[in-house]
């Protein structure tokens, strides 16, 4: 097949989708696919020679990179489209960022409730926030999403599509995130566990807590020191390494004043998370919103004990409570926060949890999740033989 792939940015250090998506464009080109990225910026590292990339001039505005993208996508011969989000002239819409209308929402809840009905109001005059209500309009508007196949990356997604956006569940197909099971395995903590946590200067007794992500705010960080925070009063061997973000002296500064300055760690981007994965001794990851977090399966797939939101995650739904994960109702709820992870301080709980975690990435493998994308190829490449 020739497929269209329509991203923002294809850069596999950008983030989860970045790194899904660069992943998922080498898996086509591998089975034989010929595939066109259309997008504005590309990342560093090779892609394999089948791959055509197509850069549109940079834009800030999302509505004009769509309409940029969509110019280009008319002059290619194409089977299929597929848009990760960034467009809307496609066959195949998966926006990775699930959808925007339930993210605002659900980000309002980080702040307080007078900040929250203060930041409401402001939040829809700024420009910003006007063209992502502009793009996603047009992306969910009829009649141009009567033909399209909506992906939501889990049943939590899914909902908010028929909730927010009004989309018939027959166009919608859940397919949940895959995750690379050879390469996030349990066997590497002979190779870097010992040596990681020597850089880190963390003791074998210290329980590591890991997070990782780039929205450090949105992902929960201020929750996760809180807890550690509280934690280390009650004479826990806590430590926190937090993988990526922005602006790091800011949360350094957060620790520092909750008692963490020598428990907390920002390490920022690092190229490979892997050695991370092996040094941790539980991953704890209290999210206000995630479509279906890659970094939670790559820790289960990396055979550590999870902790996160059961509402908001959609990861969370490949998971029994209690057996395979252990969840909150809310982020917000530091009680019941503070019970899941105290859990993991017992060596016992945190080897069963574990081990229930790979078993579950076993069953969530990547070359499942693009077999399954693969198959909802086959509805437009259908159409158009019909036609």
């Amino acid at each position: 097949m020739h497929i269209g792939i329509v991203i923002a940015e294809l850069d596999r250090q950008c983030g989860g989708m970045g790194h899904w998506c660069w992943q998922f464009v080498a898996a086509l080109a591998q089975r034989g696919h010929a595939v066109h990225v259309v997008a504005r910026r590309f990342g560093d590292g090779p892609l394999p020679a089948s791959v055509t990339r197509h850069i549109v001039p940079v834009s800030h505005s999302r509505m004009l990179f769509a309409q940029a993208a969509a110019v280009y996508l008319e002059r290619l011969e194409l089977d299929v489209v597929h848009d990760m989000g960034a467009g809307w002239h496609c066959d195949i819409f998966q926006p990775h960022g699930g959808s925007h209308n339930a993210w605002q929402v659900r980000r309002l809840d980080m702040y307080s409730a007078w900040l929250r009905a203060l930041k409401r109001p402001i939040d829809a005059l700024l420009p910003r926030q006007r063209d992502f209500l502009r793009h996603c309009r047009r992306q969910f508007a009829l009649p141009h999403s009567l033909h399209k196949t909506f992906v939501a990356m889990s049943q939590t997604v899914a909902n908010d599509f028929l909730r927010f956006h009004g989309i018939r569940p027959e166009q919608i197909a859940v397919v949940h995130n895959g995750v690379d099971c050879r390469r996030f395995s349990p066997a590497h903590r002979t190779l870097y566990r010992e040596t990681v946590r020597r850089q880190l200067g963390i003791d074998d007794e210290a329980v590591l807590l890991l997070l990782a992500a780039h929205n450090l705010r949105l992902k929960g960080v201020p929750e996760l020191l809180r807890l550690a925070g509280r934690l280390a009063s009650n004479g826990r061997p806590v430590r926190v390494v937090v993988a990526g973000g922005k602006r790091l002296a800011r949360w350094r500064r957060a620790a520092a004043r909750l008692g963490l300055a020598d428990r907390a760690t920002f390490v920022g981007a690092v190229d490979d998370p892997v050695p991370y994965y092996a040094a941790a001794d539980a991953y704890v990851h209290p999210t206000y919103y995630d479509p279906c977090s890659l970094v939670l399966l790559e820790a289960s797939a990396s055979g550590l004990p999870i902790v996160t939101t059961r509402r908001h995650n959609g990861a969370a739904e490949l998971f029994r409570d209690g057996d395979e994960i252990l969840t909150v109702a809310d982020p917000r709820d530091a009680a019941a926060l503070y019970e899941r992870v105290d859990a993991l301080f017992d060596p016992r709980v945190r080897a069963v949890l574990g081990a229930a975690a790979r078993r579950v990435a076993m069953r969530h493998p990547f070359e499942r999740n693009v077999a399954d994308i693969l198959r909802l190829y086959e509805r437009p490449v259908g159409r158009r033989l019909a036609a």
